[in-house]
Formats: structure tokens, sequence, C-alpha cells
């Protein structure tokens, strides 16, 4: 509305008695109206309503993909049914089975033990149990292998546990290594396996350890920290204990169990294409029967609580054929590979796995010809 200037009194204006007021509520200075073409103060449309669900949500998760398996696996038994019954793909599912059923207890074992290690254990705790001289930690770290039971698939994730607590490198794959063969449950195993052998019991701890001994000080000569890429784990600095726990152990669990299943599926369908005669050939030459134990062990992908067994039943090979078996084992084989790939990276594995084969190969082989 436009006031006029009363007559007698000043004017603001100069020109037409238009008020000051006027121009402040003309159409070019008036705020604009909101974008939704509300008034202001008024609530924004749909204020008050709950907020509309998408059928399947932004993203499809594991609880709609096992849906659909299931389904499928519903739809099509009968085709699926006729192919499991071949004997091949029997075979191939039982080595599966089994060696996901060996693994997957230490597995879960290690994960928890790990996030203890991450959430627990302080970090000053490292610098006051192992020597500040990376050469005398990994004879120690070493040696803590024998107080830990459990396999391979538990100390990958435990070592990368290691690493990021500031344990240097060297230790912490030294640990890796002789854990899963000079702890009580294996050595015992061991014991109980070769009866008529006790020295194979010695002669599988005292390789195991040479041999992750020596991995630690060439990782010290050779290794580059570059190497090794260890995955984002999420940040557990601003949780409580005990969520930070669970947080670490789902995120092992799912990353680490993830290149277990891959390396069960190699191991199997190795199991199935290598054929038995193959091995009674090999086994009347010294140096054939020794390497190829060797890739029996890395091929076979057995837990090392279970190995000796197997080692056992292998009687038309030497003892040292067998001890190199048992040493090779459980520091490469594909399941454990394809951990290390996964938790430690590609380029790490590629370099890490064959320098441990040949090392692992020739103190087994050395140490046969001692006590053996």
């Amino acid at each position: 509305m436009v006031r006029m200037a009363r007559p007698g009194t000043d004017s603001p204006s100069s020109e037409g008695g238009i008020s000051a007021v006027t121009a402040a509520d003309s159409p070019a200075t008036r705020p604009a109206p909101p974008a939704d073409g509300l008034r202001t103060g008024e609530p924004p449309r749909g204020a008050g309503r709950p907020p509309r669900r998408r059928l399947f949500g932004d993203r499809v998760g594991s609880i709609e993909v096992l849906a659909v398996l299931l389904i499928l696996l519903v739809l099509f038994r009968g085709p699926i049914a006729s192919l499991i019954s071949d004997a091949r793909l029997q075979t191939w599912t039982t080595v599966f089975v089994s060696v996901m059923v060996q693994a997957m207890p230490f597995l879960v074992f290690g994960v928890a033990l790990s996030a203890v290690i991450a959430v627990f254990v302080p970090r000053s705790f490292w610098a006051k149990a192992l020597p500040k001289h990376p050469a005398l930690a990994v004879p120690v770290a070493s040696a803590a292998g024998v107080v830990l039971p459990g396999c391979e698939c538990g100390s990958v994730p435990i070592a990368g546990s290691l690493i990021r607590r500031g344990v240097t490198p060297a230790a912490a794959l030294a640990f890796l290594l002789a854990a899963p063969a000079i702890n009580p449950i294996v050595l015992t195993a061991t014991a109980v396996a070769f009866p008529r052998n006790p020295e194979m019991v010695v002669g599988r701890g005292v390789a195991s350890l040479i041999v992750a001994m020596v991995m630690g000080w060439l990782w010290l000569r050779l290794g580059r920290a570059d190497w090794i890429k260890l995955p984002h784990r999420p940040d557990l600095d601003d949780l409580s204990r005990g969520r930070a726990f669970w947080a670490a152990v789902r995120h092992d669990v799912m990353h680490a169990g993830g290149f277990l299943v891959l390396g069960a599926m190699a191991a199997a369908t190795i199991n199935v294409i290598v054929p038995e005669v193959w091995l009674q050939r090999l086994a009347d030459e010294p140096v054939l029967s020794v390497i190829a134990l060797a890739l029996l062990a890395v091929l076979l992908s057995i837990c090392s609580e279970a190995d000796a067994f197997v080692a056992a039943s292998l009687s038309q090979f030497s003892l040292t054929s067998r001890l190199v078996f048992l040493v090779v084992g459980p520091m490469v084989d594909l399941k454990l590979i394809s951990m290390q790939a996964g938790t430690f990276g590609r380029r790490f594995a590629l370099r890490f796995a064959p320098a441990t084969l040949a090392i692992a190969v020739l103190v087994a082989v050395a140490v046969g010809g001692v006590l053996l």
C-alpha cells in the first residue's frame, strides 16, 4: 500500500510524495517465494509423513543374493542332483568341505586373537616384549609360535594385526611361518601319526623354526615396505572396546574367509585332476619324490593339525620326503597363498611364497639328512 505524505510535513521523497517505506515493499525488493511455491512459515510438502521406502533399497545385499540362490536351488534341484551324483564332483565336494571344516575354526580363533591384539593390547607392549633390534626380534617371534595353538589360517590375520601394531614385518612374518608348525597341537599330532619315528617330531620342529628365522632375516635384508599393502580396516579408535572388537572380527572374517574359500576350491580341483598313479611312479626317485611331495603339500592345502596323518599314509615315500611335506605344507599352500595375497597384497605373495617354498625344501632336506 502506497502512503502519501501528509500536508505540512516534510516529504521523505522529493517527487510524488512516496514514502521510503514503499521502496522496501516494492516487488523488486520483496523476497522471492520458496522454490516449491509455498509461503514462508508453512511446513514443507509431505512433512510429518513417513518417508517412502524403496522395494529393493539402493543396493542388493547378501540377504537378497542368498534368497535368489535358494530359489534357484529349489527350481533346478533336479539337474543339480544329477550333477552332484557324479563321482568326481563328489570327490571335489568332499575335499572342499573337509578343507573348510578343518580351517574355519582356526581362522575364527586367529581372527578373534587378532582383534584382541588390535583393541586390547597397547602398542607399548610389543616394544617391551620384543628386542629393539629387528635381527634379534626375528628368533624371539619365531619361538613365540610355540605358545599359540592353531594353524596357518589363523596365523595370517594375527601377523597382519602385529604389523598394524608396530611390530617389524620381519618378526611378524617369522611368527606367521613358525606358529602353525611348532605349536603343541601340531607336534603332538605328528608324534601320534609317527609312533615309531619320534625323530620326525624333532625334525619338523627344528626345520620349521630354522625356515621361519631364515625368512625373517631374509626379509630384513631384501624386503621392501611397499610390498606389504594391508587392507583398509575401519577406524577403531573412536569406538568403545566392545564395538571395536566386533568390528575388527567382522572385517577380518569376511576378508580372510573369502580368500580361504578360493584356496579351498583350488585345492579341491587339484585333488580331482592329479592322478594317484603319478605319485606311485615318483616315489622311487629320491630327488623327484622330494619335489613331488613339496608340490603336493602346496596343492592339497591340508590344515597343519591334520597333515601328519596324510604324510604317514604316504608310506611309499622316504621319511625325508615326508618331512619336506610336513615343513612346506603349513608355510606354503594354495589357501595360504590366497590369504596372504588378500592380507598383505599380491606383490607380497608373489615374492614371499616362492622364496619360502625354496628355503623350506632345502632346510627340510638338510635336517632330514642329519636326523633321519
